[in-house]
Order: structure tokens, then sequence, then C-alpha cells
């Protein structure tokens, strides 16, 4: 069985989907790289060939011998169209949003796993790349925050007076806040975090940070997979009002949640942008998802009413050769569980495996996928 390693071609996109010493993870099978795929990760091709790989010259070459294809973002429609026929896909797929590669992969009978879909058990914790990269951006969420509010995070005494420390306050207490929290506090800021699910305010203390509450019951908040559920219009309204009002009291928010295949919920309104002080800085990384700001926009910074508001894209890119070392763990990982004797064995009686499970053997079987694709079943 040979496992391909392509070069990622999303604008941007500096990761690579397995390192040189991924390799010796994957026992019993030959692995090709094509040649540069580690390059903006700062891993040469003589990095993988010293661990045993082969380099191959192009994708063409790459896609049409691979058995098994590892990726970290989405196949382009054309790459798509270059996977050989009944292979196998691994890679953040995002299925709803790329119905057309979808569609081209279930024709070409390939076997497509999503590695946002990876369930969220404690058995699969290894494999969790959703959970892996999220937390660099987390992280580095924090730091263009403090590079961009005009004042330092810590509490600071000196000769000539002390010196306040910075007030942040996180939204969406996920993974991704969990880490923000982390990283302001070592900073030496004031820590505040809210998420609607009442869950979390365990990890929120625990970290440092104070739970904000909200003085609205909210009901079935978190669903089987831990993530956040939608709510009622009439909530996200009282909602918008409080966060308002944590808003006017923070020099900088970090907001960060999400709901699986939704646009991201609108917290931060542009009401609560004007209540805050001149020089605030809003770092929605809730982005690629429109934003958790009303005035976010996506890849850029702007200033609103004197509120720095950045809206990154791919924060974990941003940070290639940690994120890819984490990712080509959570990539060898799933794949231990379904190499056997050199071969992959797909039980989707696992269900590590059935839950990631896109497309088996040109059968769509995610349901919403499904669904979007073939329409809603008749009553």
């Amino acid at each position: 069985m040979i496992v391909g390693v392509p070069k990622e071609t999303a604008q941007g996109e500096k990761r690579v989907s397995l390192i040189p010493d991924g390799l010796s993870k994957l026992v019993g099978v030959s692995v090709v790289v094509e040649k540069g795929a580690g390059d903006a990760a700062g891993i040469p091709d003589s990095a993988y060939v010293e661990k045993g790989a082969t380099i191959a010259a192009d994708a063409s070459s790459l896609y049409g011998q691979a058995d098994v294809i590892i990726r970290v973002t989405p196949p382009s429609t054309a790459e798509a169209g270059m996977i050989k026929e009944g292979s196998t896909l691994i890679s953040f797929l995002y299925p709803l949003d790329n119905l057309e590669t979808v569609k081209i992969l279930n024709a070409r009978k390939v076997t497509a796993f999503a590695m946002e879909l990876i369930p969220r058990i404690s058995r699969a914790q290894p494999m969790d790349a959703l959970s892996s990269q999220t937390n660099l951006g987390g992280y580095k969420a924090v730091l263009l925050a403090a590079d961009a509010l005009p004042r330092i995070f810590p509490m600071m005494m000196t000769a000539a007076g002390t010196i306040s420390p910075a007030k942040v306050f996180v939204v969406g207490a996920g993974v991704a806040g969990l880490q923000a929290i982390a990283t302001a506090r070592r900073l030496g800021a004031v820590l505040e975090a809210y998420d609607v699910r009442p869950v979390v305010k365990e990890q929120i203390e625990s970290l440092g940070a104070r739970f904000a509450v909200m003085p609205v019951e909210t009901k079935d908040a978190q669903d089987a997979g831990g993530y956040a559920k939608a709510q009622t219009q009439e909530f996200y309204q009282k909602q918008q009002k409080f966060l308002a009002e944590r808003a006017a009291a923070s020099d900088v928010i970090i907001t960060t949640a999400l709901i699986p295949g939704q646009r991201a919920p609108i917290l931060i309104s542009e009401e609560a942008v004007k209540g805050m002080r001149v020089g605030s800085v809003v770092v929605d990384i809730a982005a690629e998802r429109g934003g958790n700001c009303a005035l976010t926009e996506p890849g850029k910074t702007v200033v609103k009413y004197g509120v720095t508001i950045m809206g990154p894209l791919n924060l974990p890119s941003t940070m290639a050769p940690q994120a890819s070392q984490l990712y080509s763990r959570n990539i060898t990982s799933f794949l231990a569980i379904m190499i056997k004797d050199g071969s992959l064995n797909i039980d989707t009686k696992d269900d590590m495996v059935r839950g990631p499970l896109v497309i088996n053997k040109g059968e769509i079987v995610h349901p919403a996928t499904k669904t979007a694709i073939e329409g809603a079943p008749a009553k």
C-alpha cells in the first residue's frame, strides 16, 4: 500500500500532513511525498528521504500511484479529479462546504474521511485534529491581541506608578477559548470568559478566569459531541445585550464560538463595539465561518468606532512547523487503527472509523452531506 503526501495548494497554507518522524508510525506501507510538500513548514525533501520516503516529481504522479492520500485542506475539484479511482482520502474535508468536490470523489469511488468529524471520545483524543489545530489558534489569537492593544497585558509596578493589567474577555470556552484564557493569563491579564454551556464553568475557573454568568436559563446548550448547540433568536438577543455590557468593561475580546455546520453566531453586536473604549481590540477567530462580531471582515483587520477588529484566517498555518507536527500525529494515529498487515481495513463498526467517514467506496454515508446532495427524502 502506498500513502501519498501531496503539497498543499490552498492560498496561504503552509502546513504538511505528515512530517518525517511520522513515517516510523506507518508500519508496512510505502510513503510517497510530492516534491516540496514540506518546504513551507521548514521540512526539506531530504528529511523525508532519510526516513525512507520516495519523492514524486509532481501532483499528477503522486495522485496516480497513491492508494491513500493524506492532506490538511480539502482537495480542489481539479485535485479530486486526479485522485486514483477506488483509493482513500483522509483530510479536513468540510463536505457541506465542498459539495462539488464530494460529488467528484464519489463518482471516482473514493473512500473519504473528514478529520474534523473525528468523534470527541477519550479513545479518539490522539487523532482529534480539530482540537490540535484550534488549540494553536487560541494561543496565536492572544499574541495578535497583545500586539495590537496599545497597552501592556500585565500589571506593572514601577517608581513612576502602577500600571493596571489589561482586561481580557474570552467568548466561547472550547479548545481555542480555553487555550486563549491560559495564554492571556500567562501574559498577566485579568480574565473573564463566557460560554453558553454552563458545564465549562469549572474549566474556565481552573485556568484563572472568572466565569461570566448570564441570568437566562439555557436548555440543551451542548450536543452529544460536546459542541454548543444553536439557540432561539430571543436567546441570542438577550445574549448580545449581556455580552455588550461585558465588552464595555474589556480591553480585549477574543471570540471563538462555533456551531458545527452553521454560520458562526453573532455575539458581539455593532452596538457592543460602539460601547467599547477607544483602542480596544477584538480578535475574532470564528472569522472563517463569518465571525462572532457583526463588524468582522474575514481575513482583514479593520478599525470601527476606534476599536481594532481582527478577522484572522487559518491561524494554525502561521505556526506551520508545530501545526504540522500535531496534525501528523493525528493522521498517523488515525491510520494506525485501520492499517492491518500493510493494507487498509475499514471497520465501519468502530465509532472512530464510522464517525469521520463521508464516502465509502462510492456511497455517501454522512447523513447531512447525503441529504444536501441527493435532496431530502420524500415524506
